[in-house]
């Protein structure tokens, strides 16, 4: 695959800024048309890809993440849309926003005003934005405001694991809620472990995971990989190793870019 750079991009933002995220989304639609411009005319008429059309997409991304979950979970009611036109094979890429956070972790308010020096009212508006666009795509945020930042390393191990196994996707989304909706510690191997199974993984296989350090060199190869091409914020989602996108969008971006790159697809 080529790196990021040299893919046709079609939106960037940071990951954890509301008013970045907003001004991205105002930005797609240009973005959209330098890339599929309305001259083309595959970006005219009806967008409906062949049944079946088969995509692959890398989503890299961290747990920590608030809005990689709302691009998580927009981009599945995106692919809702798009079936059974369009079928999608999710793989999830690690990325850590916070590689050097220590035991016990750090809490989320105070971290990224720290990070990022925003105003304490400015880092609420921000959450209840967060908190808006994740409602509408069916999460929860409720520990939004209360979490902890914690480490992410083993649970990228365990998401890992959980591809091999063919539970990667339930997993995320487990993780994602746990962390989000309850205010879990990700890092905990307890919690690790209630998740795998809430996956429907077994429990017991997820703990010999989380206590060995299995997949420890396979997890610093992928991150070391993403970042070598120029991953520098998340989430980033590569469409077929082509079109790259980044930012939590909304499901009607994602459906735009999904039914446009794959009616490019069958053009070529």
């Amino acid at each position: 695959m080529t790196a990021p750079e040299d893919k046709e991009p079609v939106v960037g933002s940071r990951e954890s800024d509301a008013g970045d995220q907003l001004q991205a989304d105002a930005k797609l639609d240009e973005a959209l048309e330098e890339t599929f411009p309305a001259s083309d005319p595959i970006a005219t008429g009806d967008f409906s890809a062949p049944r079946g059309r088969m995509v692959k997409i890398d989503y890299i991304s961290d747990v920590m993440c608030p809005w990689c979950a709302v691009g998580l979970y927009s981009l599945l009611e995106a692919l809702d849309r798009t079936r059974p036109e369009i079928e999608a094979e999710i793989v999830f890429q690690p990325f850590e926003l916070n590689p050097d956070m220590p035991p016990g972790g750090e809490n989320g308010t105070a971290y990224v005003a720290r990070k990022y020096g925003l105003p304490a009212e400015q880092a609420a508006r921000n959450r209840a934005i967060i908190r808006e666009r994740a409602a509408a795509v069916g999460l929860d945020m409720a520990a939004l405001d209360t979490r902890r930042l914690y480490n992410s390393f083993d649970a990228h191990r365990l998401i890992h694991w959980a591809a091999i196994e063919g539970r990667q996707l339930d997993l995320k989304r487990a993780l994602f809620e746990a962390h989000f909706t309850l205010g879990e510690d990700v890092s905990n191997a307890d919690v690790l472990v209630r998740a795998a199974e809430a996956a429907g993984l077994d429990g017991e296989a997820a703990r010999e995971v989380v206590s060995s350090g299995a997949y420890a060199e396979e997890v610093r190869a992928a991150e070391a990989l993403w970042q070598a091409r120029g991953v520098q914020s998340v989430p980033t989602i590569i469409i077929d190793g082509r079109y790259l996108i980044s930012g939590g969008q909304p499901p009607g971006d994602f459906e735009r870019i999904l039914r446009l790159a794959a009616a490019r697809k069958d053009a070529a």
